[in-house]
């Protein structure tokens, strides 16, 4: 699959991998979403909508997460974790949280290019929350629809129209 422009872009740095995420990984995974949610996220938000969020960050749900469709991918830098990414149903983008030390170091559309060619069809979703708007438009996402909210968590939904992927070339006849 073609990358869209905006990702498109080298990365920043070559010491970024970005792999599936591993039971081994549950805590530094959770240690980073939490990290880059109470620095960001969390402040704009009540007790509900902070309580929701750690329990859908929370080590167990990682895991259980883990064992359906969703595909998480983690970065790390310095065998470090940077940053992580949920894809959910090959559709929709359920988390990408780069830790605060990592921000602004191109982790995040490392983690979106990594993630791309594993949406299914021509369309990805996510319900940004509002502090990460902001980083969406800037990897082309576009807003499509009115701010909503649900379980004391905010957000804007939003998508990114992605290029088709190639077709195979056809056999020729003989």
């Amino acid at each position: 699959r073609l990358l869209p422009p905006l990702l498109r872009a080298e990365p920043v740095s070559t010491m970024l991998t970005v792999r599936p995420l591993a039971h081994t990984d549950l805590h530094a995974a959770n240690a980073v979403c939490i990290s880059a949610f109470m620095a960001s996220v969390a402040p704009t938000l009540d007790e509900e909508g902070i309580n929701t969020f750690l329990a859908i960050a929370a080590t167990e749900a990682f895991a259980a997460r883990m064992a359906q469709d969703n595909l998480i991918l983690l970065a790390e830098r310095d065998q470090e974790a940077a940053g992580l990414i949920e894809l959910k149903q090959g559709r929709h983008l359920a988390m990408l949280f780069v830790a605060p030390d990592r921000q602004r170091q191109g982790v995040g559309r490392q983690l979106l290019a990594a993630v791309l060619p594993h949406v299914h069809g021509d369309l990805l979703t996510v319900s940004a929350a509002l502090p990460s708007v902001s980083a969406y438009l800037d990897y082309g996402f576009e807003c499509c629809g009115d701010i909503g909210r649900s379980a004391g968590l905010t957000y804007q939904p939003m998508q990114l129209h992605l290029p088709p992927a190639p077709l195979a070339s056809a056999a020729t006849m003989s």
